[in-house]
């Protein structure tokens, strides 16, 4: 392996690690404050309801994206540096509605610098030799 692949599974890794991170935080110390802030609120009780579940569903898909990229990442994927550049991308993104929506904030860091850091080290991958059929 050379050193150009070694430090894109670094970076992706961080980066990885940042978002699993973020969706930790996001899910187990930020949807608690959420619901009871829901709960305070005047909000019909259905539209609670769904912001409720959008947020643990965002959480989620930050741990299937990480997970993901490091699957393809760490293995010899024909489509590695798509499939990372392609979750890197989505979470740049995600980190761009967040912040024309929320701004800036603790979340936001942490997914632009993982989105930053996936795709960084995305674009170190060489694309693999085409194989013969």
């Amino acid at each position: 392996m050379n050193g150009r692949a070694k430090a894109g599974r670094f970076l992706v890794a961080v980066g990885c690690f940042i978002l699993f991170a973020a969706a930790a935080v996001h899910c187990g110390a930020a949807y608690p404050k959420l619901s009871i802030a829901l709960a305070r609120s005047n909000l019909d009780a259905g539209v609670a309801a769904a912001l409720r579940a959008i947020f643990l569903v965002v959480g989620w898909d930050w741990f299937v994206i990480a997970i993901l990229m490091l699957i393809v990442a760490f293995k010899r994927a024909q489509l590695r540096k798509p499939v990372v550049l392609l979750c890197g991308a989505a979470l740049l993104v995600q980190a761009g509605i967040t912040l024309k929506f929320v701004g800036w904030f603790v979340g936001t860091d942490m997914i632009l610098a993982a989105a930053v850091l996936t795709v960084c080290g995305g674009l170190l991958f060489e694309r693999p030799a085409p194989t013969e059929d």
